[in-house]
């Protein structure tokens, strides 16, 4: 069997994979770094898949870790995008408040955005219409520092950039860990890889990779899907648009955005995937499924949130209902104005009570460091996040 030896392995080539790896390599020049992916390419599912927006931390608790690395990371990636010629554009953002129930929560963003040190200007119905001219609503808040990026570009540039080694198409199927001996990777090609410190940033199959390890990570991977449309008429639409989010649930609610290619997005909703990769209704793996619906904390879920989950799912079979929402915020969309789009998926961390992960989740065990929940803003925040697990790995590798 091949051997490779070296001293961090990275299970995972998405954007916070691959930054790990390029931190790695700066922060210890010498170290030797394999990536294990199994695509046949970077950054295939969630860093590839999502609406490309660079996050400004507008929405992230005080004190967070989603705050600190989204407002670090928004400059870093917008400078990284620049070294290396990544189209990219700091376009700012609407969010918009449609009904008088959403404006208390539209001046509690205000006042969050202050507390994280992102200027915020506040609009009403006339000045929105100098932003957007056909977007409508009662106020808003215009965040000057959101922009707009191709991350599968930034991931393809990480992973030329880290000096690690990369080995695609390597779906890692067994793990042993010794203390005394380190960690080798049994690979679905048969190679064995060897090395001294574990990192497993394997996204949507995180969880399970740490039960690989032999580490019960005490919480569960919940795929929701994010199906998109692009808008027909994308001028009209300038820039970014989103609507007030509901802070019962972690997703930002159906939004317009304009992208560096100058479509227009519009979406995601938020519907449970019946796959880990299930971008569709046809993609079923019962394997998976059975485990979703076998954790306790998909079950409390559902009974907690079901009334969302239900509008949710009428908007996923339903152009004309997806249209309703977008009308809220864009009144002339008409449903034949949506095209169907490719759809992503979240990795969703929820414990076993139900509690939906909300901030980043790392957890370190021996030669080990496990990335077990990284949400919006993971692609924006990469940087700063790939520089903390790296630090993790190597207090590790230095304990060994």
């Amino acid at each position: 069997m091949a051997q490779t030896d070296c001293d961090v392995l990275v299970i995972g080539g998405g954007i916070v994979g691959l930054s790990t790896a390029y931190a790695l390599t700066r922060a210890a020049p010498g170290t030797r770094v394999t990536v294990l992916e199994k695509e046949q390419g970077p950054a295939r599912h969630q860093t590839g898949r999502n609406s490309g927006v660079i996050h400004s931390g507008i929405y992230y608790r005080p004190g967070s870790l989603k705050a600190r690395y989204a407002v670090r990371g928004a400059a870093e990636m917008q400078k990284f995008c620049a070294e290396y010629d990544i189209p990219h554009a700091q376009t700012g953002k609407l969010i918009v408040a449609t009904e008088r129930g959403e404006l208390p929560r539209l001046h509690a963003l205000v006042q969050r955005g202050r507390e994280n040190g992102i200027p915020v200007r506040e609009l009403g119905p006339a000045q929105i219409a100098e932003y957007e001219p056909h977007v409508r609503g009662l106020a808003a808040i215009h965040v000057a520092t959101t922009g707009v990026c191709d991350y599968q570009q930034v991931g393809r540039h990480l992973a030329e950039a880290s000096g690690a080694r990369i080995r695609y198409g390597a779906r890692v199927t067994r793990i042993d860990r010794r203390p005394e001996r380190g960690v080798a990777v049994r690979t679905s090609d048969g190679a064995v890889l060897r090395g001294r410190v574990l990192v497993n940033c394997a996204g949507l199959h995180c969880d399970e990779v740490a039960r690989l390890a032999g580490d019960e990570p005490g919480m569960r991977i919940v795929p929701f899907r994010g199906e998109y449309y692009e808008l027909a008429r994308p001028e009209l639409v300038r820039g970014l648009v989103y609507p007030v989010p509901d802070p019962a649930f972690p997703f930002l609610g159906v939004h317009l955005t304009r992208g560096i290619d100058g479509g227009v997005h519009i979406g995601p909703n938020a519907v449970p995937a019946l796959a880990r990769e299930g971008y569709g209704w046809a993609t079923v793996r019962p394997r998976e499924l059975a485990a979703t619906l076998a954790w306790p904390g998909s079950w409390r879920i559902a009974r907690r949130h079901w009334r969302y989950g239900a509008g949710e799912l009428r908007r996923s079979v339903s152009p004309r209902a997806f249209a309703e929402a977008v009308r809220r915020l864009l009144p002339e969309v008409e449903a034949d104005d949506l095209v169907p789009t490719a759809a992503g998926v979240r990795a969703q961390a929820v414990l076993r009570d139900g509690t939906l992960v909300d901030d980043f989740l790392i957890r370190e065990a021996v030669r080990t460091v496990h990335v077990l929940n990284a949400p919006s803003p993971a692609a924006t925040a990469s940087l700063p996040i790939g520089r903390e697990v790296a630090r993790r790995a190597l207090r590790a590798l230095s304990g060994t």
